[in-house]
C-alpha cells in the first residue's frame, strides 16, 4: 500500500519556524520527485517545493518565490523521508500542506494549473498555521 504521511504541523507566531516531515512506503522512493504544495481556505492550490528524483538529470530543488530562502526541503533517501524546514513564517504561509510524488517536479510545480497531473501519491496533509 502506497502512503505518503505528513507530521509536524501546528500554530506557531510569526518570524517563528516549523519543520515538517513526510514519510514514504509502498512505491520506489528514489525513482520519485518528491515535494509539497499547500493551500489555504479560498485561495488556489500552490505548488512550493520539490526534490528531483534521484539520479535526475533536472535541477535537484525548486522552490516557489513565495517560500524561496526561507524554506528548505531535503530528502533522506534511506529512510524514505522528505523534510520541510520553514523558516521566517508568515501569516500568509498558513494552509494545509500536503506531501507529493510525482515523476517530475514540474507536476508539483504546475499543481496550480494542472492539480494531481502527473502527481502519483499525495499525502492527506497537515495544518500549519501562522499567528501574526
Amino acid at each position: 500500500e502506497v502512503q505518503l504521511v505528513e507530521s509536524g504541523g501546528g500554530l506557531v507566531n510569526s518570524g517563528g519556524s516549523l519543520r515538517l516531515s513526510c514519510s514514504a512506503s509502498g512505491f520506489a522512493f528514489d525513482d520519485y520527485a518528491i515535494g509539497w504544495f499547500r493551500q489555504a481556505p479560498g485561495k488556489e492550490r500552490e505548488g512550493i517545493v520539490c526534490s528531483s528524483a534521484v539520479g535526475s538529470s533536472d535541477k535537484s530543488e525548486w522552490y516557489a518565490d513565495s517560500v524561496k530562502g526561507r524554506f528548505t526541503i531535503s530528502r533522506d533517501n534511506a529512510k524514505k523521508m522528505v523534510y520541510l524546514q520553514m523558516n521566517s513564517l508568515k501569516p500568509e504561509d498558513t494552509a494545509v500542506y500536503t506531501c507529493a510524488a510525482g515523476r517530475k517536479c514540474i507536476s508539483i510545480a504546475t499543481t496550480k494549473y494542472f492539480e494531481n497531473y502527473g502527481i502519483d501519491y499525495r499525502g492527506q496533509g497537515t495544518q500549519v498555521t501562522v499567528s501574526s
